[in-house]
């Protein structure tokens, strides 16, 4: 199986050698590389441009204005790109395991029916560490269960394509890539398959998205009634059943409070 690591960026310059050296120094070797650039205005380009031997650089011409529209349309255009069998998604401050792409596609080998494969992240900031491990029991029951970054998300390629149809929709704009796929995965093709091992260093920092919905903010609450509304709309367009449940409620309640 020949795997296509599609990495995604925008301005992160400073991180893109460490993504890039984690992917050439895989133990698993039939892999290509796909750098997607989303107009990024800092060095990002020039430091690509060394490893333009190992690596296929795309430069997006347009851009949506919303982070998370253009994270997802930019992977689009790095998978036009691809020619392998599995799909890795990779945001370009992340970067993975020496044997992350070697695990993956042994457990694709193994499990002919396996459309999707998540693993587990390593979140760090400097040189603080914390592993993150598989929760499946949750407080109060919601729509969607545990899910994972980007970066930890694994695919076959024509099952990238079924999954991006039903999700490329421009609303919704606090809800990635991550959670629409994971969502869209579960509820249409029952496809939950984790790799309880943790394969994908998770870059956390004050700069990037997920520190702006610190547990329990008004912005993530926010983000929670969107994820609530996208819910509601991905069951009536896919004819899927919806009741709103507790979780829902509490919500609703919340933003209103704030």
């Amino acid at each position: 199986m020949k795997a296509s690591v599609i990495v995604i960026n925008y301005n992160n310059g400073k991180y893109i050698d460490k993504c890039i050296k984690s992917l050439i120094t895989q133990s698993y070797k039939n892999i290509e590389i796909i750098f997607v650039d989303d107009n990024s205005n800092d060095n990002s380009l020039t430091i690509a441009k060394k490893y333009k031997k190992k690596i296929k650089i795309v430069k997006k011409i347009k851009k949506v204005g919303k982070g998370s529209f253009d994270q997802m349309f930019g992977f689009f255009e790095g998978y036009k790109k691809t020619t392998g069998d599995i799909i890795f998604l990779l945001d370009s401050d992340d970067y993975f395991h020496k044997d992350k792409i070697l695990t993956i596609i042994n457990e694709f080998k193994n499990d002919k029916d396996k459309m999707i494969i998540y693993d587990l992240p390593i979140k760090f900031s400097q040189n603080n560490y914390s592993a993150i491990k598989f929760k499946k029991k949750i407080i109060f029951k919601n729509f969607w269960p545990f899910y994972v970054p980007t970066s930890c998300i694994s695919l076959k390629k024509n099952f990238f394509l079924r999954l991006f149809k039903k999700v490329n929709f421009k609303t919704f704009p606090n809800l990635w890539f991550d959670f629409r796929l994971c969502f869209s995965a579960i509820y249409l093709y029952n496809q939950y398959n984790f790799v309880k091992q943790n394969l994908t260093y998770y870059r956390q920092s004050n700069n990037n998205v997920s520190s702006k919905f610190k547990f329990l903010s008004k912005n993530w609450w926010q983000r929670r009634l969107e994820a609530h509304e996208f819910v509601k709309i991905f069951f009536k367009k896919n004819k899927i059943k919806y009741k709103k449940n507790f979780d829902f409620y509490l919500t609703k309640f919340v933003n209103y409070i704030f």
